[in-house]
């Protein structure tokens, strides 16, 4: 068998590591395509080395620019990749788009698609990741859900006969960093914070940081927390703050930059708490047991809210207030599988 992988941002690296890890245990041959979505240093060779990840087979460079020009570059740029490696399954991960345009690609020449994380919805029409991710589901052949959640909601939509639950390779990744990566002691003498006295904070979605009243009512709001939070500015983050005057240090807060995967792990879980706009960290969080407050209207990972882990809040006092909450009470909960997701993920994609 012969998969094909597309991916393009930061948070695709992460569910990649587990499945090529796993194809390179079980000889599958395995096709590594980089879109270069978000194209940093940073935010994709670091992540390739740090996780193990092989070096991507082909690169397609298509870098930043509008929903539609840099859907349509992938989408140009994969014909003629999809037609040289003809895999028999093409991955795509998540809700960016690269996941949409690998799955319109694979499908224009008959391949079938799969889709890792599928099922997920916000039911806010208002995210371009809500787009990506339902029209990925209903081109896709196989449905790759990371919950029974997410499978609930693909059976509402029609769908369950694509559908296999196989829990979230996130876990996967998140396991084994913690486990055998992760230098506590020398994260926090990096970040200069104690031990449960800080918070882990990132912010860059659109809604947020595009509106200059929106984050300049979050920043106020963790520079007036009781407690230091650390903010991992991306350097859109950072040049939008600038555009709209706004200063990202001051008070309680300290903005730096981002951190690696294994030193983002070992950061939240000595954290008191995490301030987030992400998908992947309100999980993560969750995961390694850190309260998390969440700056929106919606998730789609509602186990979190539902075990009493996550709060969803707008700009303002309401977010100092969550921030500040206590720790709930301990839970031995795993909605998101026993890190072995990659392992069913394989499992079903041979079965099918």
């Amino acid at each position: 068998m012969k998969i094909l992988s597309v991916v393009g941002a930061r948070p695709q690296f992460v569910k990649l590591a587990p499945i090529a890890g796993e194809c390179a245990g079980r000889g599958v041959e395995h096709v590594i395509v980089h879109t270069g979505q978000h194209y940093d240093p940073m935010l994709s060779d670091v992540f390739f080395s740090d996780l193990g990840i092989p070096d991507p087979d082909v690169h397609l460079g298509v870098g930043s620019g509008s929903h539609g020009v840099q859907t349509g570059a992938i989408l140009g740029a994969l014909d003629e990749v999809l037609a040289t490696h003809r895999p028999d399954w093409v991955l795509v991960y998540g809700d960016t788009n690269s996941t949409l345009a690998g799955a319109l690609s694979a499908v224009k020449q008959q391949l079938r698609v799969a889709h890792l994380e599928a099922g997920l919805r916000s039911f806010n029409r208002r995210m371009p990741e809500e787009h990506n991710r339902v029209l990925t589901d209903h081109a896709a052949d196989l449905l790759l859900a990371p919950t029974r959640v997410a499978a609930d909601h693909l059976a509402t939509e029609g769908l369950a006969g694509r559908t296999v639950v196989v829990g979230d390779v996130m876990i996967d990744v998140l396991h084994r960093v913690r486990d055998a990566m992760v230098d506590t002691g020398r994260v926090l003498a990096d970040l200069g914070m104690p031990a449960g006295g800080f918070s882990v904070a990132t912010i860059h979605r659109a809604e947020n940081t595009d509106d200059p009243t929106r984050l300049g009512a979050i920043i106020t709001a963790l520079q007036q927390m009781d407690h230091p939070v650390v903010l991992l500015a991306h350097p859109r983050l950072r040049a939008k703050a600038a555009e709209h005057g706004l200063d990202l240090d001051g008070g309680a807060l300290v903005a730096r930059d981002p951190l690696p995967y294994p030193q983002l792990v070992g950061a939240v879980s000595q954290a008191r708490g995490v301030i987030t706009d992400s998908g992947g960290l309100q999980k993560e969080a969750f995961a390694l047991r850190a309260p998390c407050t969440t700056v929106r209207t919606e998730t789609e990972w509602v186990e979190t809210v539902e075990l009493g882990w996550n709060v969803l809040v707008e700009p303002g006092p309401g977010l100092r207030e969550a921030a500040s909450r206590p720790a709930p009470g301990p839970t031995d909960a795993t909605p998101y599988g026993d890190g072995r997701a990659a392992a069913a993920v394989l499992d079903a994609l041979l079965a099918h």
